[in-house]
């Protein structure tokens, strides 16, 4: 397969320009100009060419809700939302703490997955917060990192003895950081808008504690950790200056954050309702500023699905969470980069090349050759609304149907597949 005539932005090759790029089996074969084959070609003129984007923070809901998510259902998905590779979340049922419960999951993906999917296991057995997993049985059995994801660790000495097994087995911590003695029965960013509509808020501090209290556990166990969906001021002022002092964190947001504030709660939609919740214009201000600068390494969609009972009820009782994997790309063309906020450069790495370096997914986030052929082709310029009947999830509950949106995935190559071709989903057998 030749891709010809696209704008390829290789970041990591600190590679920009019109290039063909060649592909052999699994692989990238070469990377040049004027590539002559006869095998398949893929025009991509007027398109860019990126290495394949990456989410790290997907939840696939199997096993255990395949009502609301399956592996097959979410990777498509993803495939369609441009992306070639997810990190699936650990709070399944059963939870993702032993090594049982992951190599039956790596049946499920090896039959059913389009995209490539890693898993990532719970710190903690059945994400109690307290007993911490044995980290190099969950590593031996192929999952690239830990998060209690949806459950903040309470327990500092829970989080700083998984902080430092992680460390003895070279494997990545993802804080879910929220401090639930202040967050407490909260639905909305306390505020405002929680006030005008009557209900509990979460104030910042819940998250920014956490965010502060792990990172200086990390600095005094001198090990890294990866700060998951960043929403407030606050956290990103902390992680900047954690950043500065030498301290070996990282960062995500999600595309929710920098493109909805609070207000948009005040329909009680119950698509609004997420954790952490919206924030003001000033955090996403904040959380853009984190972006550019560098502060926050990673757009992440946290997609997270539910199902119509659990969503269309009263705001107070209904799930935390949407999904993005379909529109997490869109999104970001279209705050981001048509504002001319930031470069398409920046948000390859920022949807590629960084998740694949903090993963530690050497074959990926790049289009060197040699590499695994996962590669993305945009049209940044498409202008297309995002409708229900286009989701290729199980679920429905994202605030973003009937959106005018820019920028769209139109090809994406997995292993040398062709999974997307011209927006279309391709069927292989």
């Amino acid at each position: 397969m030749i891709i010809k005539n696209g704008y390829v932005i290789d970041p990591a090759n600190k590679k920009e320009g019109l290039f063909d790029i060649l592909i052999k089996g699994y692989k990238i074969s070469k990377v040049a100009k004027g590539i002559s084959a006869k095998e398949e070609t893929i025009d991509a003129k007027g398109k860019i060419v990126v290495p394949g984007l990456i989410d790290m923070h997907v939840h696939l809901r199997e096993p255990g809700r395949e009502d609301i998510e399956t592996v097959k259902s979410g990777t498509r998905a993803a495939v369609s939302g441009g992306m070639t590779s997810v990190c699936t979340m650990p709070n399944t049922y059963p939870p993702i703490d032993d090594a049982k419960v992951v190599n039956n999951l790596k049946g499920v993906i090896k039959k059913d997955a389009s995209s490539n999917v890693f898993i990532i296991g719970a710190i903690t057995k059945g994400r109690d917060g307290k007993n911490v997993v044995d980290i190099k049985k969950l590593r031996e059995s192929g999952v690239i990192a830990l998060s209690d994801d949806g459950n903040g660790i309470q327990d500092k000495n829970a989080i700083s003895a998984a902080l430092k097994k992680a460390k003895e087995n070279n494997m990545l911590l993802i804080s879910h950081c929220e401090d639930i003695s202040i967050s407490r029965n909260g639905v909305v960013n306390e505020g405002i808008v929680a006030t005008k509509l009557g209900l509990r808020g979460i104030p910042k501090s819940s998250e920014y504690s956490m965010v502060k209290r792990d990172i200086e556990l990390a600095r005094k166990n001198k090990t890294k950790i990866h700060i998951a969906h960043v929403s407030c001021k606050e956290s990103v002022d902390i992680i900047r200056k954690a950043k500065k002092s030498g301290v070996s964190v990282t960062a995500e947001t999600a595309p929710h954050y920098f493109s909805l504030t609070d207000s948009c709660c005040e329909t009680y939609d119950t698509r609004t309702k997420m954790n952490p919740p919206l924030r003001s214009a000033e955090d996403v201000d904040a959380i853009k500023a984190g972006i550019k600068d560098g502060t926050i390494d990673v757009i992440a969609s946290d997609h997270a699905p539910h199902g119509k009972h659990e969503k269309e009820i009263e705001f107070e009782f209904a799930a935390f969470g949407i999904i993005g994997l379909e529109t997490s790309l869109a999104l970001s063309i279209t705050g981001l980069v048509d504002t001319k906020y930031i470069s398409l450069k920046r948000l390859v790495e920022l949807m590629s090349v960084n998740p694949a370096k903090i993963l530690g997914l050497k074959s990926k986030g790049s289009l060197s050759e040699g590499s695994d052929a996962d590669i993305t082709i945009i049209d940044p310029k498409k202008e297309w609304t995002f409708t229900k009947d286009l989701i290729n999830s199980k679920s429905k509950n994202s605030p973003f149907i009937d959106w005018q949106l820019k920028g769209k995935a139109t090809d994406v190559i997995v292993g040398g597949k062709l999974l997307l071709q011209n927006e279309k989903l391709v069927e292989h057998g």
